[in-house]
């Protein structure tokens, strides 16, 4: 099998490649494999001859600060890296074939595109708002084509911001404990909204612009990709995912918030609260990367075993698997950035560490902000049999350990203002 991963030396593509390189992967490959052949030959079930037929691809531009760090660890774990512009159309055409492309390159920012044309111009002379859509979508057109051209099947790594900022914005809600609570018995005895229950935001709710231009890129390269996977042929998954979190996150403001958070409370750097009356009531869900490479490896050997076994053809016992899932830790991840900052005093207070950070509450909403977004991931479990592995304190403490361990981090990442 041959894996290609875009933006394979950034966060999610760097940890995906590693989940797949490992012995957890082996160890979970031969299981399921197991579980879904019903013969298996035990002389091609060892995990050596797994290891060996497993070839990985990473594409990536190192365009994002930080990224260049990867490059040599996955290299010593048997990834080829390979640098280059997924813009470039001549370039992507250049890449070897392979079986799965796993898409996780993308400027990932709700804020990007947004600043001023004319004053943020790159070397094209492009506008940022140009350059957003070059990257998120005219990228995934030439991987669409290249996946057309090898017959390869895709995952697209999709996001929660594809959901309705206006939907979002009016959910009757109320700040109690720090967090931001939805008026639940309102909405359902008054004023029920389509694709939104107490386990969360649905694959149903709605997709109504504005989105942000980046929640719109990914909208559209899902469009995109279910008629090219229609049209020509080839396999598809599609996982909408909240916020994605661990150890080695290159933290900004705009992104990767958990690990920006941290890493600034730990080494007393200014933070900044904005919006909801400054409260940090704001909630969102979480999930590690490689609970979502398990996912994705049970994706593709449903296809495999639709392919080899079935001719292609699934059995009439087997239920439809939907192409497009949320993939979250759910109700059970969620947390508001309050509770977050209380978990970094509770851990690095002044006592051990001094003065605590200069903390700005800002009553100023911030463009295409949402007060709650948790995504309901029950399709993704009930049809794939899957469940995290990895709860909200584990993350947590898994970064605040990298954080301790690397006091340089954010001028890695950029993280400084």
């Amino acid at each position: 099998m041959h894996l290609l991963i875009t933006g394979g030396c950034g966060f999610v593509g760097s940890a995906i490649a590693r989940w797949f390189l490992s012995e957890r992967f082996l160890s979970e490959r031969f299981l399921s494999e197991r579980f879904h052949s019903e013969e298996l030959d035990a002389g091609s079930a060892s995990q050596g001859s797994f290891r060996s037929s497993l070839r990985l691809t990473l594409v990536d531009n190192l365009m994002r600060a930080g990224s260049q760090t990867n490059r040599a660890s996955l290299e010593c774990l048997g990834a080829e890296v390979v640098i280059g512009d997924l813009r470039d159309r001549d370039f992507v055409e250049s890449l070897p074939a392979c079986d799965w492309v796993i898409d996780c390159a993308a400027n990932p920012s709700v804020l990007a595109g947004i600043g001023p044309a004319g004053i943020d111009l790159s070397e094209k002379n492009e506008s940022p708002s140009q350059r957003l859509v070059d990257h998120n979508l005219g990228s995934t057109i030439h991987l669409l084509e290249y996946c057309k051209r090898h017959r390869a099947g895709m995952v697209l790594v999709s996001s929660s911001r594809v959901y309705s900022i206006r939907e979002l914005a009016s959910l009757a809600c109320r700040i109690e404990n720090s967090s931001l609570l939805i008026d639940w018995d309102r909405i359902e005895s008054e004023n029920r909204i389509p694709g939104l229950s107490r386990h969360g935001i649905r694959e149903s709710f709605s997709i109504e612009p504005p989105l942000s231009l980046y929640g719109t890129t990914k909208l559209a390269s899902e469009w995109l990709a279910k008629e090219y996977s229609n049209a020509f042929d080839f396999p598809l998954w599609i996982n909408r995912c909240g916020i994605l979190a661990g150890a080695g996150q290159f933290g900004k403001a705009d992104q990767g918030i958990i690990t920006y958070w941290m890493h600034r409370y730990l080494y007393r750097h200014p933070l900044r609260m904005f919006g909801f009356q400054g409260t940090g009531a704001q909630v969102r869900d979480c999930l590690h990367p490689e609970d979502l490479a398990r996912l994705i490896h049970l994706q593709i050997l449903e296809t495999q075993r639709l392919a080899t076994q079935h001719g292609g053809q699934a059995r009439s016992s087997d239920p439809p698997k939907p192409i497009t899932v949320n993939v979250s830790g759910g109700i059970e991840s969620a947390f508001s950035l309050q509770e977050l900052h209380e978990w970094c005093a509770r851990r690095w207070g002044s006592e051990r560490f001094g003065p605590v950070c200069n903390l700005q509450r800002i009553d100023q909403p911030r463009p295409f902000d949402a007060p709650w977004i948790v995504l309901d991931a029950r399709n993704a479990r009930q049809a794939w049999n899957w469940e995290p592995l990895r709860n909200r304190l584990s993350i947590w403490e898994e970064i605040a350990e990298h954080a301790e361990e690397n006091p340089n981090w954010l001028q890695i990442s950029g993280g400084i203002d």
